[in-house]
């Protein structure tokens, strides 16, 4: 388990460093500068281009940001906020998305659980059709979707949330009320994908052979479902509530910026359409680095929520 973990975190660090070499190449390639602002005379915009290797050759360039990077010093910002590091202007930006999707994530994963168990329970009855044809509407409509028609009918036409997030340091009901919708937005796709696959699982476990062996044993069909049945379909959920909390950061892109919440979603659009390249590179490796540890945490979750699964055993 130990040789595999390794393993897989020197894959993880040598997958990183392959993204971040491609996005450095990628963004320096775009058009735009960041020193393009036309009021900056041609001296100071010469000794910013000496000063962060700017009129080098891209590869040399490149090798500078590399030395840098490895020294976790990814720069600073030139344009959306200039002389702020990247990192601290991460920091400053990361509170506010991951109080939005960890409110997400709470709101999916017993949601999800709760409808999907229902439905299988009552399997090709008005309720099981009633969920699943909710559960196919979630997945396929996208979230953005979700945000502008509540946003438009909830906020702005009956007036009963507010228009954009309410801005305040820590969490205070009047910030908590006015993230319901977004939150809300950013839930439904996640909500019917547990659904799906607990309903899928479920319904499985329960035609299995050692059900039938429960029940001969002298367990009830209450008893039987509650200790083996469920217990054993939610062992595939691993495979994607952890991967789900990657996914509602890359979700919450377009609902940052629907509910002009000041998070990575609106930092990251920004920072490529003033291109501030080091910015750019600063959070597209910060959402690699979610990215990765998932799946990393994934793979490793299998052999602790079922003991028969061992991991990176002997040849």
């Amino acid at each position: 388990m130990l040789r595999y973990t390794l393993q897989r975190v020197v894959a993880l660090l040598l997958t990183l460093f392959i993204i971040i070499s491609l996005s450095f190449f990628v963004v320096r390639m775009m058009p735009g500068s960041p020193i393009d602002n036309p009021k900056l005379p041609e001296d100071i915009k010469k000794a910013l281009e000496d000063k962060y290797h700017l009129n080098d050759p891209l590869i040399v360039q490149y090798g500078y940001f590399i030395k840098d990077f490895i020294k976790l010093d990814p720069g600073v910002s030139m344009k959306v906020r200039p002389k702020m590091g990247v990192f601290e202007y991460i920091k400053l930006k990361l509170p506010i998305t991951m109080q939005l999707n960890v409110f997400a994530l709470i709101l999916i994963i017993p949601l999800g659980m709760i409808l999907g168990i229902i439905a299988a329970l009552r399997k090709n009855r008005f309720s099981d059709h009633f969920i699943s044809f909710w559960v196919i509407l979630f997945i396929s409509v996208p979230s953005f979707v979700f945000a502008s028609v509540m946003q438009y009918f909830l906020s702005f036409k009956w007036g009963w949330f507010p228009l954009t997030l309410n801005i305040g340091d820590g969490i205070s009901w009047a910030k908590f009320y006015s993230m319901i919708l977004p939150i809300l937005a950013l839930s439904f796709g996640g909500i019917a994908t547990v659904t799906r696959y607990v309903r899928a699982e479920l319904c499985e476990a329960l035609n299995s052979e050692y059900m039938l062996l429960a029940r001969a044993k002298g367990l009830t069909n209450v008893q039987a479902t509650v200790r083996h049945a469920i217990r054993n379909s939610f062992i595939p959920l691993a495979n994607i509530i952890i991967p789900m909390f990657t996914g509602l950061i890359f979700g919450s892109l377009v609902v940052e910026k629907i509910f002009a919440i000041p998070g990575m979603g609106g930092a990251m659009v920004t920072s490529i359409n003033a291109h501030d390249h080091s910015l750019t590179i600063g959070i597209l490796f910060f959402y690699s680095l979610i990215s990765l540890s998932s799946i990393l945490l994934v793979d490793l979750s299998y052999g602790i929520i079922d003991p028969r699964i061992r991991i990176g055993g002997r040849k």
